[in-house]
């Protein structure tokens, strides 16, 4: 029976690791992590990470041939396959700091392996890492091997949160690069056995080691672009009075471009986006090409740009002042089907509101009172740390307060922020929203989930990003 451990039971590694243990009823799968309530909560009803689809198939295979635990060594040292899908947060000092990733847990995770092998293995690179992170790892798994043969592979996640169930199950491709030698070349092929179970043959690419790598910077950059793309435009139709959703409808059916990612909004966000461009920005200064550089650092300014133009545009449209006014924020997550709230574009837009003294009241049907205000004082790029080592709270913020449903979000509320595109919030009943607001009310809508001129009906003042401007807001500076 081939054994597979993954280090790191977060986003990826715990349902990568269901579907193959699924998949591949023959292969014993262990999913280890240091830390032990996350472990717990695998091992409960409620899971540590909302997934659509996730649930049952944990429920189809632990016990069976899917196990969540704490003793890392063991399941590592057990092994013939370990997968690698620690935290790669951004540096927040020193050489390359803001851009560069820090591998950290990826060392100490390597050094670790090295340690407690007895045995030969594959270790597989899970986790979005830089160009050349093989190459370090080989180095000090090689240097602590002590007669042990460990060949590197790069096995990167495609996952697009709240599909990731169906993702796996129906991936559009599955990576893998190698060295190109003889071992290299089987352990590729040991690794493409087991996804063959149930992924066709011409959907299983390979590659040497550093194409791996780098295609998945390159494609979340790619993805990335298209929604600064979209999101630029999205002023310019403000500005001339064209609708975005016109625009990209009539763009996207170029079948060059296609519709997928081109729906503008306050700005992307989730663990991967920003990190992996910033982390492409560094390695393109590092190789001596800084006119690369510019360009890719150009979509975050992008989405910078976005996030403070939509603060700017509630402020200017609320005669130039939120101080005091209530502000109901709908959706906190970085988008629909998750309840992950790393880098979500909701995150500047309330601290943005709270700067200018605003009263908070956020509702996100996944999102929890605790999550929400720790993502409100953490400093940038704390989230990406493992949570046992990330600062805790030191008060709650006395401006925000976190309520369990929309109605009660909005209660004499002045304005209404939409900053995920929940399905909810396209049939709620706005009449009894807008009768229990305050006047002039106010809707901002950052996801275009609306019907604009159903609210305009009933009596609010609609903003919707990159459609034709409510009159009241035409003559308010979208800018401060």
């Amino acid at each position: 029976m081939v054994k597979i451990c993954c280090i790191g039971a977060g986003y990826v590694g715990g349902p990568t690791m269901a579907v193959i243990a699924l998949k591949c009823p023959s292969v014993e799968v262990a999913v280890v992590d240091i830390s032990k309530s996350r472990i717990a909560a695998w091992n409960s009803d409620q899971l540590p990470i909302y997934e659509p689809g996730l649930d049952d198939v944990v429920k189809q295979c632990r016990g069976k041939n899917l196990f969540f635990s704490t003793d890392v060594e063991k399941h590592v040292y057990e092994a013939d396959i370990v997968f690698v899908s620690v935290n790669t947060p951004t540096k927040t000092r020193g050489l390359g700091a803001g851009k560069a990733a820090d591998l950290t847990y990826w060392e100490s995770a390597a050094r670790m392996i090295a340690d407690v092998s007895k045995s030969d293995k594959i270790v597989v690179e899970k986790s979005t890492v830089p160009v050349k992170t093989a190459e370090a790892i080989e180095k000090i798994l090689t240097h602590n091997a002590k007669g042990i043969q460990f060949q590197i592979l790069s096995n990167p996640e495609f996952l697009a949160e709240g599909t990731a169930i169906q993702d796996l199950f129906n991936p559009d491709r599955v990576l893998i690069g190698g060295r190109e030698t003889p071992e290299g070349q089987k352990a590729i092929q040991k690794l493409k056995d087991v996804y063959a179970q149930w992924v066709p043959g011409e959907r299983i690419l390979t590659t040497n080691l550093w194409s791996a790598e780098l295609s998945k910077l390159a494609a979340n950059a790619f993805l990335a672009q298209r929604i600064s793309s979209v999101n630029a435009m999205s002023a310019l139709c403000e500005a001339t009075g064209a609708n975005v959703k016109q625009v990209s409808f009539a763009v996207g059916t170029d079948t060059r471009i296609g519709p997928k990612f081109l729906n503008a909004s306050v700005g992307f966000g989730g663990s991967c986006f920003q990190k992996d461009i910033l982390n492409l920005v560094y390695i393109c200064e590092c190789n001596g090409l800084p006119e690369v550089a510019e360009y890719w650092k150009q979509v975050i300014k992008i989405n910078d740009y976005q996030k403070s133009r939509f603060v700017n545009r509630v402020v200017s449209s609320m005669f130039n002042t939120v101080a005091n006014k209530k502000i109901a924020i709908l959706g906190f997550a970085f988008k629909k089907d998750t309840g992950d709230t790393r880098e979500t574009p909701a995150i500047d837009v309330c601290k943005g509101l709270l700067g200018d003294k605003a009263r908070l009241s956020i509702y996100d049907p996944q999102v929890t009172e605790d999550q929400i205000q720790r993502d409100l004082w953490m400093n940038k790029f704390d989230w990406d740390h493992p949570i046992h080592l990330q600062p805790t709270s030191p008060t709650t913020e006395k401006k925000v307060s976190v309520v369990w449903d929309a109605y009660e979000a909005t209660k004499d509320a002045d304005g209404v922020c939409i900053l995920t595109e929940w399905d909810e919030f396209k049939s709620l009943d706005y009449q009894r929203m807008y009768d229990n607001m305050r006047k002039p009310a106010f809707v901002f809508d950052g996801r275009n989930v609306v019907d604009d001129d159903k609210l305009r009906e009933i009596g609010f003042i609609v903003y919707s990003i990159g459609k034709p401007l409510d009159p009241w807001l035409k003559d308010m500076p979208a800018v401060a």
